[in-house]
């Protein structure tokens, strides 16, 4: 089996993000890029699927952007993945232009089962794996928290609102991953080894029209200082007066 993950590169969360000059983009001064954190669940399963299914199974991890791109990739690679690659592209690209890219290559590469993040950490669109399954044809299971393959058959359970949801569909199939999934594994030394020898396939992304412009990127207001009212009972009044006429939550 022919398994593809679909891996983006996103700023640390715990990184201080700057604004850049152009005020449609970040400043990547002092920014730590990382593997998004949805995206190694999907490595995780798409790992355990290939240990499950075994044979001659391949797990392909495949992302869209630059050169420092790479490093993500490498870190797929130390985590067990078989091949990298990279559909080279520069500037900003809109969810619609990268799932072209990402589905032209799925396809070219013969995967029946593809595994992404629920979402990336930076944009946050979390539309992408559902516009590869539409434009493969594949069926797609999305916020997976429970994955089960058995023969083409998948039995998925998916995050609802106050539950789970249980479903069935059968291969071809996209599946998105959430927090909950598996418990993604470390890389091991040895996998840290060999990912340094491995080649990552470049290769140029198809160039789709963008339908998405990034007019402005501001920052949120700072939060307003916080009031101390009292210490004691007699703050009690007070407090319930501002939660009523300007909090206005009660």
């Amino acid at each position: 089996m022919k398994i593809a993950v679909c891996v983006s590169q996103v700023p640390d969360t715990a990184t201080r993000i700057k604004i850049g000059s152009d005020h449609k983009s970040i400043d990547p001064t002092g920014v730590t890029l990382i593997i998004n954190p949805y995206d190694e669940f999907a490595i995780e399963e798409a790992l355990k699927t290939k240990e499950k299914v075994g044979g001659d199974s391949l797990v392909y991890v495949i992302s869209v952007g630059d050169d420092s791109v790479k490093e993500t990739l490498r870190k797929a690679l130390a985590m067990g993945a078989d091949e990298a690659i990279l559909l080279k592209s520069s500037g900003n690209k809109d969810s619609l232009a990268i799932a072209k890219a990402l589905s032209d290559e799925i396809k070219s590469l013969g995967c029946e089962l593809v595994f992404c993040g629920k979402q990336s950490v930076d944009f946050d669109s979390g539309i992408t794996g559902q516009l590869v399954a539409e434009m493969l044809g594949y069926n797609c299971v999305s916020v997976v928290v429970d994955f089960k393959l058995d023969g083409n058959k998948i039995i998925a359970e998916r995050e609802i609102e106050g539950g789970r949801e249980v479903v069935e569909t059968e291969l071809p199939a996209v599946v998105t991953a959430q927090k909950g999934l598996n418990e993604p594994r470390y890389a091991s030394l040895k996998g840290i080894m060999a990912a340094k020898k491995k080649t990552i396939a470049e290769k140029p992304a198809f160039d789709s029209e963008v339908f998405t412009e990034i007019l402005d990127m501001h920052l949120p207001p700072s939060k307003q200082p916080g009031r101390i009212l009292g210490t004691d009972k007699s703050a009690v009044p007070e407090l319930v007066r501002l939660l009523r006429e300007e909090a206005k939550v009660i």
